[in-house]
């Protein structure tokens, strides 16, 4: 009988040929648009850990409370002596500060007069020491566009497109103006060693990467620190873990009663990512449901039909003495065949589209221009375990309630009213 079976499905294309390209296509499609969200949420995640966020983020509750408005005066002072308590107690996390600023940066010409001025968005980090994470962490060495890596405290990397404006390249003097600490005016002059690309378009309009010992010495934040980031040294992010540091760290540190006390907040508790990744899963999961639900329809559809031309077939068999349960359930079984071939080449097929778009990537800078969110300019897919199977829900779903609903028509039917339809 299985043979029979077989045999039928193979014969037939009606029956084999394109419900297998229907399963197909639903399946490569859910493959690819769910290795397209993965790739488009991760890559938002891994940008903001990167460049704002880290994993695990230190600030003083006054900072953390306006946190976008960069306020040094409200920064963390004694980062030196916490950061060596957290190297020793976290071992297996990379702890690094950095201060973000704003101010003016100032070109001037060959008489020393001002020439130009631009806003600018400053990160300062551990810039120059040999055994900085910071390097690797911001790719800085992969971004660079003219010049070289800074090799003294008084040297910056500048935006290339902010370069272009300004009209700066490496080797010229500028002066930074902004603000100390404390209110003060703070004027410092660096030379640019290099420009950089990070392809993030909020990043690659104004900003400049400075190393801390210069920032803290020109905004008088000596041994101070805006943030301590803390990432995990595989670069991977566990919410669970992180979550459970905080909450030991906030528990021996942080009194809501003292404004310069510090907290520790996680990646999901800043810039509502919590919000961004929750809506990921219930994204994910209305995906396979439209899709099982289409495709449950025009299988539904597909199968009726083939029923209806099947009534001489289904007659004979039951002649034979094939009860009705049974046909009912080798009709299912002979589905769920349909649902696994195409299951298995529409996920070949979405894996291979979800790796080209992973490798190659698609480029969207032009759309982000006026873009104020983290994110790349690149967009590009992700393949995760999940995309190996999450395509055989819909596939095999799909073509099983369809043949469970269409073959209900079975036991509507009177066995005489087959034989007659055979004997025409």
């Amino acid at each position: 009988m299985i043979a029979f079976l077989l045999k039928g499905l193979l014969r037939d294309r009606s029956r084999s040929f394109f419900p297998v390209l229907i399963v197909c296509a639903g399946s490569c499609l859910t493959v690819f648009l769910y290795s397209w969200m993965q790739g488009v949420i991760g890559d938002m995640v891994s940008v903001n850990a990167r460049f704002d966020t880290g994993h695990v983020k230190i600030m003083t509750r006054a900072y953390a409370a306006i946190a976008d408005e960069m306020p040094n005066d409200l920064a963390y002072l004694g980062a030196g002596r916490i950061i060596e308590k957290l190297r020793r107690e976290h071992s297996d996390m990379i702890w690094t500060p950095r201060i973000r600023f704003g101010g003016i940066l100032d070109v001037p010409d060959a008489k020393g007069e001002t020439r130009i001025q631009g806003p600018v968005i400053g990160m300062a980090i551990d810039l120059i020491s040999s055994d900085s994470p910071e390097k690797s962490i911001l790719n800085l060495e992969r971004v660079i566009v003219q010049g070289r890596m800074p090799a003294g405290k008084d040297e910056i990397l500048i935006s290339n497109e902010f370069a272009k404006s300004l009209g700066v390249k490496p080797g010229d003097r500028v002066t930074l103006m902004s603000s100390t600490m404390y209110g003060e005016m703070a004027l410092y002059n660096l030379t640019v060693a290099g420009t950089i690309r990070f392809g993030i378009s909020t990043l690659d309009r104004e900003a400049i990467v400075a190393d801390i010992g210069a920032i803290r010495k020109a905004l008088d934040m000596e041994d101070g620190a805006g943030e301590i980031l803390g990432y995990s040294k595989d670069m991977v992010y566990s919410d669970g873990a992180m979550k459970k540091m905080a909450a030991a760290f906030n528990s021996e540190h942080s009194k809501k009663s003292e404004k310069f006390s510090p907290v520790m907040m996680t990646l999901a508790e800043q810039n509502g990512l919590s919000d961004l990744l929750a809506r990921t899963q219930t994204i994910g999961g209305i995906i396979i449901l439209v899709f099982v639900l289409v495709m449950s329809i025009v299988l539904w559809n597909s199968g009726l039909m083939n029923n209806i031309r099947r009534y001489g077939e289904i007659g004979l068999r039951l002649a034979l003495g094939e009860s009705k349960g049974t046909l009912y359930i080798r009709m299912v079984f002979e589905s769920m065949a349909i649902g696994l071939a195409g299951s298995i080449l529409g996920t070949l097929l979405g894996l291979a589209f979800s790796y080209y778009l992973q490798v190659r990537g698609i480029d969207i800078s032009s759309m982000m221009q006026k873009s104020t969110v983290l994110i790349s300019g690149e967009m590009r897919a992700q393949i995760t375990p999940i995309s190996f199977y999450i395509g055989f829900l819909p596939g095999l779903m799909a073509p099983v309630t369809g043949a469970m609903m269409a073959g209900i028509g079975i036991y509507q039917r009177q066995t005489a009213q087959l034989f007659k339809e055979l004997e025409t």
